[in-house]
């Protein structure tokens, strides 16, 4: 199973933080049509043939997905879009 990993760190306040990755997982959630719930300062997201999850600590933001069979085959397309998206809301 495909996965992509990826880490961030971040100058603000964990709310601030959580409110970006919000902000990130409502512009994917829109255009990828993934569901997305918080547990804590752990946002998990999911749909079918991908999963995983965002935690918000109070230095860095980790990003962990995995992708399914089919899905894996645009892994460096997604991997390049959450970086982008992380680079431009939570950086």
């Amino acid at each position: 199973m495909p996965v992509i990993d990826i880490r961030r760190t971040h100058k603000s306040s964990v709310k601030s933080a959580k409110a970006a990755v919000e902000r990130v997982a409502k512009a994917i959630a829109k255009e990828y049509g993934i569901d997305h719930h918080w547990t804590g300062d752990d946002l998990h997201f999911d749909r079918t043939g991908v999963k995983g999850y965002i935690k918000v600590a109070k230095n860095d933001v980790h990003v962990r997905v995995e992708l399914g069979f089919l899905m894996g085959a645009l892994k460096p397309v997604i991997e390049r879009e959450i970086e982008r998206r992380l680079d431009e809301y939570v950086a």
